[in-house]
């Protein structure tokens, strides 16, 4: 039977939020994901040092599942919610989680990790992760591009000027990276289909990657919320792109 509006609003509106696991998604929407597998990457990655800084780490969810931690672990985060979760999921495994506001400095001494990591951060403080790594160290991220499901983001607060479409490009990545004193050895970049099957699907998300439509309430978009139930009833899954790279830099000196 199908749902109606005011079902598919209420349990998207009232579902935990918490951490960085999309699984209530899933056969409600469907994600391509990046040809260079990020966590499989990341695993080799710390299977080869013996500490590594997981950056903004939500909670800990991708970290924990890319293998066995090194000695030395630590990762930051700011919300509270996933502070608690992460620090539940990676104590067990030997990681300490700090919490961080996100703001320079990071709350770690000079050349103290032999691999620093972020999956998805939403701001990168250059200097500050070349200061933390140790000579020969690396940085190897996966970020959100340049309109990143941009079709949604229009959909409810219109045409976005240029500026900000252009914005999180890797070229910018690349430059702040060489800036800071870092070589970046890898870059990589895809652009992805991404489809939501229903209206709860993109109330979920809109709640849970609070900066696609900042402030984003239920009570403030029912009538364009309602409008996208109508069309994806009668149309089928609404149809977005993500935006993706893959970026690896190393500390010369």
């Amino acid at each position: 039977m199908t749902r109606t509006f005011d079902h598919l609003v209420a349990e998207a509106e009232t579902v935990s939020v918490d951490g960085w696991d999309f699984s209530w998604l899933d056969g409600r929407a469907t994600e391509q994901r990046p040809s260079w597998g990020y966590q499989r990457l990341l695993g080799e990655r710390l299977a080869r040092v013996r500490s590594v800084l997981d950056i903004q780490t939500g909670g800990g969810e991708v970290l924990a599942g890319a293998g066995p931690l090194p000695p030395l672990t630590a990762a930051t985060e700011s919300w509270p919610p996933n502070i608690d979760r992460a620090t539940r999921l990676l104590h067990p495994l030997g990681a300490v989680v700090v919490a961080d506001a996100d703001e320079p400095p990071l709350p770690f001494g000079a050349e103290a990790f032999e691999l620093v990591t972020s999956r998805h951060p939403v701001t990168i403080w250059w200097e500050e992760i070349a200061r933390v790594l140790t000579p020969g160290g690396t940085y190897f991220s996966q970020q959100v591009g340049p309109a990143s499901v941009f079709e949604l983001v229009e959909y409810f607060l219109g045409p976005q000027p240029e500026e900000v479409r252009r914005a999180r490009h890797p070229d910018d990545a690349v430059a702040d990276a060489k800036k800071a004193g870092l070589e970046v050895v890898d870059l990589r970049s895809e652009r992805l289909r991404t489809e939501f099957h229903d209206i709860g699907a993109v109330i979920y998300f809109l709640r849970k990657v609070i900066w696609m439509v900042p402030g984003f309430t239920v009570g403030q978009y029912r009538d364009r919320l309602r409008e996208l139930h109508e069309r994806i009833e009668r149309e089928g899954p609404f149809v977005a792109h993500t935006a993706r790279f893959l970026i690896e830099a190393r500390k010369t000196d």
